[in-house]
C-alpha cells in the first residue's frame, strides 16, 4: 500500500472549479469527482483539511468594481464559501467519508465555529475539516486563508488545485512560449510576481516554511499523486540554508 509522503494536508479549492462547464453554481458531478479524490487521499491515511474559494458565486474583487463597497462585497464572498463548504461535506458524506465544516463566522445552526484543536482533533479521527467564511475578515483572500489555517493546523503541505498543471513564468492560456517551473521558492514566486498566491499568503507560507504544491485538478488521480510524493504539478519549496 502508497504511504503518503505528507501525514496532514491542506487542500485549497478554486470556486470556479465546482462551477463545472458553466463556470457558475455547484456543478454535482465536478462535486462528486472532488469528493472521490479527496476520499482516495483519507484511504492513503493522510490527514485532510480543505479551504474553498467562492468565485463560483461571488466574487468581492469583482464586485466592488462593479460598485459594491469592498469590505461588503469580501463578507458576501465568504458566504459563499459557506454554501461551496456545505455542498462539499454532503459529497464527501454521500462517499462515506466523515466531514465537518467549520466557520471564521459564527453560524452555529450549520456549522462549528473554527476552533483549532477541535479541528486537529477531527482530522486525528479520520473526518475532512473544510474550513469556510475565510479568516471572517474582508480584505484577506482565501488563499491567505489556506496559508493562515495551514500554519495553525500545522500542515506538512498546501495543495493548491487549479485549472492549470503548474506554475509559469506567464500565463499560459495566453501565452504559448510560458516556461513551466517544477520546482521554485518562495522568494522567487514574491521576486517574479508569480501568480501562485497572492503575496501575503506566499510570504506566511515563506515565513512558516510550508511547501505548496500548484497542480491540475482535472485530471484525476492528481491529489493524490501530489499526497503520495510523486512529481505533479510544481513544487514550491521552502528555501534552503545557504542558497543563492
Amino acid at each position: 500500500m502508497t504511504r503518503p509522503a505528507y501525514k496532514r494536508i491542506l487542500l485549497k479549492l478554486s470556486g470556479e472549479v465546482f462551477g463545472g462547464k458553466q463556470k457558475y453554481g455547484v456543478d454535482l458531478e465536478v462535486l462528486a469527482v472532488v469528493a472521490q479524490e479527496i476520499k482516495s487521499v483519507r484511504e492513503l491515511g493522510a490527514q485532510v483539511a480543505v479551504v474553498i474559494g467562492g468565485g463560483n458565486i461571488f466574487r468581492g474583487v469583482a464586485g466592488a468594481v462593479k460598485g459594491i463597497d469592498r469590505a461588503t462585497g469580501d463578507y458576501m464572498g465568504m458566504l459563499a464559501t459557506v454554501i461551496n463548504s456545505l455542498a462539499l461535506q454532503d459529497a464527501l458524506e454521500t462517499a462515506g467519508v466523515p466531514s465537518r465544516v467549520q466557520t471564521a463566522i459564527e453560524m452555529r445552526s450549520i456549522a462549528e465555529s473554527f476552533i483549532r484543536r477541535r479541528a486537529i482533533r477531527h482530522m486525528e479521527k479520520g473526518r475532512v475539516v473544510i474550513l469556510a467564511a475565510g479568516t471572517g475578515n474582508p480584505y484577506f483572500s482565501t488563499d491567505t486563508t489556506a496559508a493562515l489555517r495551514a500554519a495553525e493546523l500545522d500542515a506538512d503541505v498546501i495543495l493548491k488545485a487549479t485549472k492549470v498543471d503548474g506554475v509559469y513564468d506567464k500565463d499560459p492560456l495566453q501565452f504559448k512560449n510560458a516556461k513551466k517551473f517544477k520546482k521554485i521558492t518562495h522568494m522567487e514566486v514574491l521576486q517574479k510576481r508569480l501568480r501562485v498566491m497572492d503575496s501575503t499568503a506566499a510570504s506566511l507560507c515563506m515565513e512558516n516554511k510550508i511547501p505548496i504544491i500548484v497542480f491540475d485538478l482535472t485530471k484525476p488521480g492528481n491529489i493524490k499523486k501530489a499526497v503520495a510524493g510523486k512529481e505533479v504539478g510544481t513544487l514550491v519549496e521552502v528555501e534552503k540554508q545557504g542558497r543563492k
